[in-house]
């Protein structure tokens, strides 16, 4: 659908940089969810977020509506982009579904694994899942959902122009979502997982649990006080954690 190059924000990874990590974002959403993160990650990370089909510079470009044919997409995308260096992913919400499957493919088609998998803010059990109905409520019903979830700046909201942007990227998303189906799949490197303590979307508390069982070197959870967007205010929190899980398995490569 496109090239490799239009996936990823920035399109070129930082060439001095030792490890590189791929940032998936939540439904609707694209890089803007991890505009900070370039600068509170160590030097030696280069970090890219995904912007997929439908919004911000690719706009114009038609959205992905199933979750096979996206992930085919995603999957060739990050095939072209790897270079020799060591990689990561890191996802939330619908992000953290794609980085996980995306993990699961790699491992399954014999390519390299990522140094570590980080997932936020969804777990494969006990997780709201949205339903294809849920995807096409009317405009109206659509903008409180998102407002109750707080899931995008407020001036979002009071602009028509971006609604237009933000909403048919989001049913699309919804749409995506709503077809995943767990298979207990599991992957062989380091998971390490992420969440706000009152996430309304969280259906059971033992939720997150289950990401223990999807990996051999499951390397905990850490919960932030906050909802399902808890990421936007504890940024510095998790980019520190997570490049702490970075460093000590690319020292392990090394030695």
């Amino acid at each position: 659908m496109s090239t490799a190059g239009h996936w990823f924000n920035p399109v070129e990874s930082d060439p001095d940089a030792r490890i590189r990590l791929f940032l998936l974002p939540h439904a609707g959403s694209g890089a803007i969810i991890y505009r900070d993160w370039g600068q509170l990650l160590p030097s030696d990370v280069s970090a890219q977020a995904v912007t997929l089909p439908g919004r911000h510079n690719r706009h114009e470009e038609e959205t992905y509506e199933d979750f096979e044919p996206l992930l085919e997409g995603l999957y060739e995308a990050v095939l072209d982009e790897i270079d020799d260096r060591p990689f990561a992913f890191f996802g939330h919400c619908l992000g953290a579904q794609l980085a996980y499957r995306l993990t699961v493919r790699l491992e399954r088609e014999g390519e390299r694994r990522p140094l570590v998998l980080g997932t936020s803010g969804w777990s494969p059990i006990g997780f709201y899942q949205p339903t294809e109905e849920e995807s096409r409520l009317p405009d109206a019903e659509m903008l409180q959902w998102i407002k109750r979830l707080g899931s995008f700046p407020a001036e979002v909201y009071d602009n028509p122009e971006m609604l237009a942007l933000v909403i048919p990227a989001l049913r699309a998303d919804l749409r995506v979502s709503a077809q995943y189906v767990d298979d207990g799949a599991t992957v062989s490197c380091p998971l390490a997982s992420y969440g706000g303590s009152t996430d309304p979307l969280q259906q059971a508390p033992d939720a997150m649990s289950h990401w223990a069982r999807r990996s051999p070197q499951y390397l905990g959870h850490s919960e932030f006080p906050g909802g399902h967007f808890y990421i936007d205010n504890h940024a510095l929190a998790v980019t520190t954690d997570f490049a702490r899980h970075l460093h000590r398995f690319q020292e392990l490569l090394v030695h």
